[in-house]
């Protein structure tokens, strides 16, 4: 089996052009709040094959939403989310709204917030959203330091005659 397994990463990697094994770095989320930032968080995804250079456009990458919800194409496995239906009356009207949000300008920072958060298993969404999730678990989720506690610098500072 181990052979069996090593085979096919390199029939992976080859054909895929990529390295390394399939399953490796850790799995990474963040929870999002059901607002503009999960729109916001919809483009960053709806753009990642065209960043990665797969495809020149959202609409051409084949695993992309972006044909349902901008072009009106169906498909059995997606369903219309309460934010995209706030996007206008009309199925027209909604994608294309949803055309011009994936076109507009992004805004500095929103990208870099995005991978931060799912880095760091952090949550995306306004202040008072990221109070209610803390409230909810009872756990203290923003602004935490990970890192190691610094050294206090009284300590180790006399010196020894």
């Amino acid at each position: 089996m181990q052979s069996v397994g090593r085979r096919y990463v390199r029939y992976i990697n080859a054909n895929y052009r990529r390295s390394g094994t399939p399953w490796e770095g850790r799995f990474k989320s963040a929870t999002v709040s059901v607002d503009e930032y999960l729109i916001m968080c919809s483009r960053y995804i709806e753009l990642n094959p065209v960043r990665a250079g797969i495809v020149a456009h959202p609409r051409d990458y084949r695993w992309s939403s972006y044909r349902y919800r901008a072009l009106g194409l169906t498909d059995p496995l997606l369903v219309d989310d309460p934010w995209y239906t706030g996007l206008g009356t009309t199925a027209e009207e909604r994608r294309e709204k949803y055309r011009e949000w994936i076109e507009s300008e992004v805004h500095e920072g929103e990208w870099e917030e995005i991978r931060q958060s799912t880095q760091r298993g952090r949550l995306i969404g306004r202040e008072a959203f990221q109070r209610q999730v803390e409230a909810m678990t009872g756990r203290r989720l923003v602004g935490e330091a990970r890192d190691r506690p610094k050294k206090s610098s009284a300590i180790g500072t006399e010196k020894v005659l």
